[in-house]
Formats: structure tokens, C-alpha cells, sequence
């Protein structure tokens, strides 16, 4: 009974450094986030078109990892990620996107909070505190109407993967 975790929220939440924190602790496969990867290749900025080209290489990722093992995943973001983006720049999203969100089925969502401080990135764009909080309401809204179950991790670092771990130890109890 694989099981597949996402850390999702907005910008500079530390979504990566929990991944790879819970990824070390389960001893389990990792999906990065493609769309960093994807971007630092790029010799411009990314494009509506790019948006879709990212969700198939996250998928990809994703694929390979599930083929990795038989109990555990976790994945730093999924589709919703570049759904919000998308709509947030662009006011479209690719139906491809939209199809996949819909076909991709998930167990968790860690929903990062934004009580941390930003830390600049070139690929970050939004560091006011009020679009912080805009995008960190979208992703909550998408995943409450998703009915899958999630926990918002608030607090410094050593807390979320703390009460991380616990979470994905209850959802793993309940497929033994």
C-alpha cells in the first residue's frame, strides 16, 4: 500500500529542506521540484508554455520514484502548484494540468506555513507578506476541496519535521 506525501505552500516556506529531512528520516524516495531544475536551464524567463512542460517533468520524477518502492513517498509540491501559478500570472491553465490534477491521487498534504523568514532566490517572486498569506490561502482552499488530508506545519524547522514525521508515522500505521 504505497503512500505518497506532498509538501506543498507558498514561496520560502521551507518546503525542500523538509522534504529532504523527512525523506532522510523514512529512509524513502524523494521527487524534487522540477520547475527548479527546469528554470535554471532556461537563458529567459519561463513562459505560459514552460508551465506545462514543468508539470510533465514533475510528473516524470514522480513516476520514477513510485517505481522505487512499495511503501513511501514524498514529493516537494504537485500539479496544484503550477495550477495557482498559472492562473496567479497567466489567467489559464493548460488542460493537460487541469487533467492531471485530477487523475493524480495523493494520501497527505504538509501545508507550509509562512511564519518563516523569506530568504531571497532568484526564482522567488512574491515576498510581500500579503501575497505570502494570498498564496498560502489558495493552496489550503485547493487541498480542503480535495479531501485528502493535511496538516499545516507552522513553527521553526525542527517542530515541522517533528510534527511531519508524526503525521506520516499515523498514515503509515493505518496500512499495517
Amino acid at each position: 500500500m504505497l503512500k505518497k506525501v506532498v509538501v506543498i505552500g507558498p514561496e520560502s516556506t521551507g518546503k525542500s529542506t523538509l522534504c529532504e529531512a523527512l525523506a532522510k528520516h523514512f529512509q524513502c524516495p524523494l521527487v524534487p521540484e522540477y520547475a527548479r531544475q527546469y528554470i535554471d536551464l532556461l537563458d529567459r524567463p519561463y513562459i505560459f508554455g514552460d508551465l506545462e512542460k514543468i508539470a510533465r517533468g514533475q510528473v516524470l520524477l514522480e513516476e520514477q520514484a513510485l517505481k522505487k518502492t512499495d511503501k513511501l513517498v514524498i514529493c516537494d509540491t504537485d500539479l496544484h502548484v503550477l495550477k495557482v501559478w498559472s492562473e496567479h500570472k497567466y489567467g489559464e491553465v493548460s488542460p493537460w494540468i487541469l487533467q492531471q490534477i485530477t487523475q493524480r491521487k495523493y494520501d497527505l498534504y504538509l501545508l507550509t506555513d509562512i511564519d518563516v523568514p523569506w530568504a531571497d532566490d532568484p526564482q522567488r517572486e512574491h515576498p510581500e507578506p500579503l501575497m505570502r498569506k494570498y498564496f498560502f490561502d489558495l493552496y489550503q482552499n485547493l487541498i480542503q476541496k480535495s479531501g485528502v488530508p493535511y496538516t499545516i506545519l507552522s513553527g521553526e524547522n525542527k517542530a515541522r519535521v517533528k510534527r511531519a514525521i508524526h503525521r506520516i508515522d499515523e498514515l503509515l500505521v493505518k496500512i499495517n
